[in-house]
Formats: C-alpha cells, sequence, structure tokens
C-alpha cells in the first residue's frame, strides 16, 4: 500500500512532535567543586582561547581554577521547566582525555546509572586522581518519566600540584576592558572620562605624542566637583591619584600603574596578586590639556568572577529597583581580592563584613566558596569586636545551608566551638568580656592576636562609637546611645544566635551529643537573656543588667533572633519604630531582620526607601554607585564609597521583601513568603545549584496575585498573604486550600515548575 505525501509527512510530524514532547535536556551548569567554568584560562586575568591542556602545556603563566580535593564534588542543573519534574537516575563520566570522553568511557571513573535524585554535592569514587593533571567529564540524567537526557557538553578541571582531604576551591580574579560612557571636553580645556559606576580598576589610554619626554597628567577618582572635575580633595577616604605618565614619540598604548598604598597594603590586608597589580576605585579620569592626541581611554575592572545574568529585581518603586542596582553592583565590585573585606581602605576581613557580603552575595550569585574562603581566613585571622567573633557562626551556618556543602565547616568545626566564646560565661549562660576571663589560653583558642592596638575582645554593638573617627568627642555615634556594661544583651544576642547555629551545625554533621549539648546551652542562654535584660515595666529589652537604658540594637537583636517573648513583642516594635535608623549601615542589616521577621513590612520597606540622611537613597544623592562605609561622611569622617557592608538591601530584598529563603540545603525546600508592604508589584530571579527560581506579584485592593517557579528536583512552602478568614484561594485558577498561619496561608510541598497563585479579597 502507498501512503500519500501528505498523509505521511503528518505521520512524521506527529512522530516526530511526540519525541521531542517526551525528550529531556541534558544538564547544564556543570560545576566541579562548587566552581563553574572551572575550564576556563586567563592571562593577567584577560581571557584567552586556550584549553586546560593548552594552557598546561605552553610552559607559559596563565590563571585557572586548581582542584586539591582528592575526591572533589559535581553538580548540574536540570533542564526540564515541566510540572513536578525531578531526577531519579544519574551517569556520571570521568576521563583522562576528551577521546576516552566523546567515546563515553570513563576511564578514571564511570558511575553507572545511579538510582538517586542526588544532583548536588556528588563525591568523585574513581581512581586515583593525580596533581597537576586535567580531567574531562559529562553527567546525563532520567526524570521522574524515566527520560534519559543526553550527557551534557564536556568540561575539564585541573588538579592542583598538592591534593588534600579538603581544600576550598576558588577561581582567578579576573579584568574586564571598559570604555567609558561619557567622554567631554571641560571649561579648563581637560578631557574628562566618565565610566559610569565605581569599580576596582587600572587605566589604560592610547596617546599620540609628537616626541620623546612629554608628560600627561591623569586624574583618577570616585568623586567629581561643582565645576564636573574630578574632585582633587575629597573628604574621607573617598579615592582620588594624579598619576604623571612619561610620553614615548608616536602612538603608543599605556597601562597606568597605580602605587600601593601603605594603609591596604600591610600585614593583615589581602595583598594583589602579581598578575593583576594594583588597583583603585574610580569611576571618572580627567586628562590635563596638552599638545598630545588622545586617541583612546579605557579602563580594566577588577574582580572574581561574577555573573550578571544569575539575579535580576524590579518592582514598582524606581527608588527601591535603583537601591538594589547599587547593592548589587557592590558586592560584584568590592569582590576584587577574592575575599570578603571591608573596602579599599583597609582590605581587612572582618567578620561583620563578611556575613552581611556572603548573604548578600548569595542574593546576587550562585557563588558560594568566596565565602568559605573568608571564614577559612577569619577564623584564624580574628578581629576584636566580641559580637564579630560569634558571627562565625552565622557565617558557617550560612555557607551550609546556601551551598549545602559541609566540607568547610567540617574542617573547621574544632576551631569553630572556641568562637562560641564559652569561656567567657556565668553559670547561667551569659557570657562577658570584663570579668578578667580573658587569658592568654581564652585569646590563643580563637587566634587572637594585638589588633589595632587591642589585646583582647572588647563588644562594639555598632560602629564607629561615640566619639567617631575625626569627629568631635561628643559625636553620639551609631550605638543610640547604648549603655555599656558588663553583661551586654547585644553582645549576649549575638551568643544565642552562635549557639543555635552551632547546635544546628553539629546535627548537620552527625555530632548528636554537640548538637543537645548547644542545643541545651542555648535554651539556657535564652531564658537568662529574658531574665536580665527585659524591663519587666516597659517590656523593651535593655542595654545591659545595671542600665534602664533601652537602644534600639538591644531591641532590634533580641527580635532578629527570636529572644523576646510573644507578649513583648508589640512593646519591642513600638520601641524600634520610635528610633528610626539609629544605626550604622551595618546594623540596619540586623534592624531589617527583625522587622521583617515580626511581619513589620510596611515600616521596613519605608525605611528601605526612606529618603532622609541616613538612607541609601543619601548614598546615591552623594553620586557613590557602590555602598558606602556609613550614610554619610558627616556620621565617619574617613568613611569610603565601596564599602559592602552597606550593601543589606540585595539580600534583604531576597530573603525578606520577596521572601525566598533555603528551608534546607542548597534550596532543595525553598520558602518563598513575599511581604510587599506598600509595593504593588515586583519581580525577581535568583540562581541555586539547582537551577532558578522566579517570583512575580501584583498587588490591588482586591487580590493579591503571586507567580512562582520554581526550579525540578525541588519543592516549596508558600505563604500567600491573608486578610480574613474568607479570602478565597485560586491555584492556577482552580480553587485551592490552604492552611491559615498568622498573616498568611501556607501551602507546603509544592511541586516544580511555574505556577500562578491568587488570594481574592
Amino acid at each position: 500500500m502507498r501512503i500519500p505525501g501528505n498523509l505521511l509527512i503528518a505521520i512524521l510530524l506527529f512522530f516526530s512532535l511526540k519525541t521531542n514532547a517526551q525528550s529531556l535536556n541534558p544538564p547544564s551548569d556543570l560545576r566541579v567543586d562548587l566552581l563553574l567554568n572551572a575550564d576556563k584560562v586567563w592571562k593577567n586575568g584577560l581571557p584567552v582561547g586556550l584549553s586546560l591542556q593548552q594552557a598546561k602545556q605552553s610552559g607559559s603563566t596563565y590563571q585557572m581554577a586548581r582542584i586539591a580535593n582528592q575526591n572533589p564534588y559535581f553538580s548540574w542543573v536540570i533542564t526540564d521547566n515541566s510540572s513536578g519534574s525531578f531526577q531519579t537516575a544519574y551517569r556520571l563520566l570521568v576521563a583522562s582525555s576528551v577521546e576516552n570522553l566523546k567515546a563515553n568511557k570513563g576511564d578514571l571513573w564511570d558511575s553507572g546509572k545511579v538510582l538517586k535524585n542526588q544532583q548536588t554535592g556528588i563525591s568523585y569514587k574513581g581512581r586515583k586522581l593525580r596533581p597537576n593533571t586535567v580531567y574531562y567529564w559529562k553527567v546525563k540524567v532520567w526524570n521522574h518519566k524515566q527520560t534519559e537526557s543526553d550527557f551534557s557538553k564536556r568540561t575539564a578541571f585541573l588538579t592542583d600540584s598538592t591534593l588534600k582531604p579538603y581544600q576550598t576551591a576558588h577561581q582567578p580574579l579576573i579584568r574586564s576592558l571598559e570604555n567609558p560612557v561619557v567622554s567631554k571636553q571641560l571649561n579648563n580645556l581637560n578631557t574628562f572620562y566618565d565610566f559610569g559606576k565605581d569599580a576596582f580598576a587600572q587605566v589604560k589610554v592610547r596617546v599620540s605624542s609628537a616626541a620623546d619626554g612629554d608628560t600627561l597628567k591623569v586624574h583618577v577618582g570616585e568623586a567629581i566637583d561643582a565645576e564636573g572635575q574630578v574632585e582633587r580633595k575629597p573628604r574621607g577616604t573617598i579615592r582620588y591619584r594624579l598619576l604623571k605618565l612619561p610620553l614615548q614619540k608616536g602612538e603608543h598604548s599605556y597601562d597606568l600603574k597605580f602605587p600601593a598604598d601603605q594603609r591596604n597594603t600591610g600585614p593583615k590586608a589581602i595583598l594583589m596578586p602579581h598578575y593583576i597589580g594594583e588597583v583603585l576605585p574610580f569611576r571618572y579620569v580627567e586628562l590635563e590639556n596638552s599638545n598630545n592626541k588622545i586617541i583612546e581611554v579605557q579602563r580594566y575592572t577588577v574582580n572574581y568572577p561574577f555573573n550578571d545574568q544569575a539575579s535580576s529585581f524590579k518592582s514598582s518603586d524606581t527608588l527601591l529597583n535603583q537601591i538594589w542596582a547599587l547593592s548589587k553592583h557592590t558586592i560584584k565590585a568590592t569582590s576584587f581580592t577574592g575575599f570578603y573585606v571591608d573596602g579599599d581602605r583597609e582590605r581587612i576581613p572582618y567578620e561583620a563584613d563578611a556575613l552581611i557580603n556572603q548573604l548578600s552575595h548569595y542574593a546576587s550569585d550562585a557563588e558560594f566558596n568566596m565565602a568559605k574562603r573568608s571564614l577559612d581566613y577569619l577564623i584564624y585571622h580574628a578581629t576584636w569586636p566580641t559580637e564579630w567573633s560569634l558571627q562565625n557562626l552565622q557565617i558557617a551556618w550560612n555557607d551550609y545551608l546556601y551551598s549545602g556543602d559541609i566540607r568547610a565547616v567540617k574542617s573547621l568545626y574544632p576551631q569553630l566551638k572556641p568562637k562560641l566564646l564559652l569561656a567567657l560565661a556565668r553559670p547561667d549562660g551569659l557570657i562577658s568580656t570584663r570579668t578578667g576571663k580573658q587569658d592568654s589560653t581564652f585569646t590563643k583558642s580563637i587566634h587572637f592576636s594585638t589588633f589595632n592596638g587591642e589585646t583582647v575582645l572588647k563588644d562594639i554593638v555598632d560602629w564607629p562609637q561615640k566619639g567617631g573617627f575625626g569627629l568631635p568627642e561628643s559625636y553620639p555615634g551609631e550605638t543610640d546611645g547604648f549603655v555599656f556594661t558588663n553583661y551586654n544583651s547585644v553582645v549576649n544576642a549575638f551568643h544565642y544566635q552562635a549557639l543555635v547555629c552551632m547546635s544546628d551545625l553539629a546535627q548537620a554533621l552527625g555530632e548528636k551529643k554537640d548538637a543537645a549539648l548547644y542545643k541545651r546551652q542555648a535554651n539556657q542562654v535564652k531564658q537568662a537573656f529574658q531574665k536580665s535584660f527585659i524591663d519587666p515595666e516597659t517590656g523593651t529589652v535593655k542595654d545591659g543588667e545595671t542600665t534602664p537604658h533601652s537602644s534600639l540594637h538591644a531591641n532590634m537583636l533580641a527580635l532578629a533572633f527570636n529572644l523576646v517573648p510573644e507578649n513583648n513583642k508589640a512593646s519591642v516594635i513600638a520601641h524600634i519604630r520610635t528610633r528610626g535608623m539609629a544605626c550604622s549601615v551595618y546594623g540596619s542589616q540586623f534592624l531589617l531582620d527583625a522587622l521583617y521577621n515580626a511581619n513589620e513590612a510596611e515600616y521596613g520597606l519605608q525605611l528601605l526607601t526612606s529618603t532622609d540622611k541616613r538612607s541609601w537613597y543619601n548614598m546615591l544623592r552623594t553620586g557613590s554607585t557602590m555602598t558606602t562605609e556609613a550614610w554619610d561622611t558627616d556620621y565617619k569622617n574617613n568613611q569610603d564609597w565601596n564599602h559592602a557592608w552597606g550593601a543589606a538591601p540585595a539580600n534583604v530584598i531576597v530573603r525578606k521583601l520577596m521572601g525566598i529563603e533555603p528551608l534546607s540545603p542548597a534550596f532543595q525546600t525553598i520558602q518563598i513568603k513575599p511581604q510587599p508592604g506598600t509595593l504593588n508589584s515586583a519581580r525577581i530571579q535568583l540562581s541555586t545549584l539547582y537551577g532558578k527560581i522566579n517570583v512575580a506579584f501584583n498587588k490591588t485592593p482586591a487580590q493579591f496575585q503571586l507567580k512562582t517557579s520554581i526550579p525540578p528536583n525541588t519543592t516549596a512552602v508558600v505563604y500567600l498573604p491573608k486578610q480574613t478568614e474568607k479570602d478565597q484561594l485560586l491555584l492556577n485558577g482552580k480553587s485551592l486550600k490552604a492552611t491559615p498561619e498568622g498573616n498568611f496561608w501556607v501551602i507546603k510541598n509544592v511541586k516544580s515548575g511555574p505556577q500562578t497563585w491568587q488570594v481574592k479579597y
């Protein structure tokens, strides 16, 4: 029988569409030891088109990631957008050559078909890896319908010269060549260039000179004056440099060198690698008028590899959008050392900076190893504030919760224990640095030595304290008049939170006795805290046992860490509202956490978008394009314009306003709990090890609409705003039942894929 041509085409098309409908795209975003693009190669920070093997054999010096772990971890993203999709099996191949991998021969390791849904933290179980060797790998998966994908694109990694049980992997620092967005001649006939945003960078110029020996004067800075020139005498530590460039006859390109700054290249600073050289944060370049022909002015920006497409946010509030962009850019730009440092003035890692930087980095990019490296560094290079030692435990918990990789914590576990400062505790569990217990055994246990003249830990509360830097002694500082006593409520709030984190970490490590011990100690501290620091008359939290003073800090930290009894929350919140932003940019992290944790979204949004002097808007108004160290130079006379501890909005917008937080390691279980306050609409994208999370809401008086999309192999707990018991709930247009919980409707075990939720009032 002969089939007519048009019928044959229809049959073939039918089977083609059926096959495509059942196909499963290969995995993407392959990582080794959490690193994306471990097969990339750079020279002097600039990308080159070489493979790892070519770079290794060339004899030249190149930069690439090196994997030092004897048994590295592998992970990937499943590219299946169908509803409820999850992985049921995988097969992973590791080979010694491209040819073997092409032939599907895993001569180092062929996992076979492994019947697991695990797609992160897959430990290498093949033949022993050799140092200084390139290996190639790929993976395929099966989904819940037993559909098999093709193998992923191959990727590669290079082992380090020495292999160890564990060492955090990292990428090299990279450079990117940028052109100015504006160039113009000034009234003084100098030529002015604006690169649009401040960044840690180096200047590159191309000049034609008629003779040898001429000098080109180049002004480089972060700020401009009233005449539109580069500010020659900026306030605080806002950066400016004058570079004098000797010219050669003819047309030449010049890479200008910044001299080292003694303050930020000292023994405690993170130094720039030789293949990068010195950098300076700047936005503007001004060339003095001369007889030379300026052909081109560019800059090399320097940062740790950063995926600009990993996250996005846009809302109905244009100021909030600007604050998000300010904070996100800050995280990228201040990664210029590969560690979380305190900005350009010192380039020293501090625990408080690292904690905020870590959370905002996770909110901006799915990058986890800079936090691990910074934690490892800080454990062995302690700074002087009491609270910041305790913050190591929060950093460690965040590391595990967001990355799902506990190896760094496991390797540091014995060193994390002393950071709880239990040696400073009295019988009821409260700790004090002022009761003579800081002997040499204690300071040695926490790896503390003299720091800025301090020989023991001291309570800080916030920074700067009374008197400030270069300000009158009468200046109140950023502590809201906090009264320091022997037993301090802020210190003990951090102590409690550190114990909670340590208990959870011990549980994750299988240290059950430790987990139970730290949980008991946390409960003991909570009881002692409430007994010692809550004022029975006002219901608010006092600064210390022997003072009635109740600062913003005492109350916001107790609220943030769930130390306030339910009956006292109304009093504490009311008191917090009277204080405004009476804390530093660092303190704002905990203030906003406290407000959103207490469902005070409207006030939280009010502070985020405030146009007062103590606001992120003021940073924009003053001309900075990175978050600043203080709300204004008037509050800290030596402040800089490149401080990531001011970038709390990046993580607060993601974690609290849009409500996206991990409930289990690496976001395998996701919380989506938007708290819009007065915001009418917003949408966000967040990248995780499992893939992208997308959340968008639109709010009117009549209804709240939420659109969510979560990656395969994950589930979510979704919270919808509740007005009354008569609210009508819909999921994808169909009636939905949910559990009421306070001001929310809660839906658990939400499957992967796109969903549309509605609450009609």
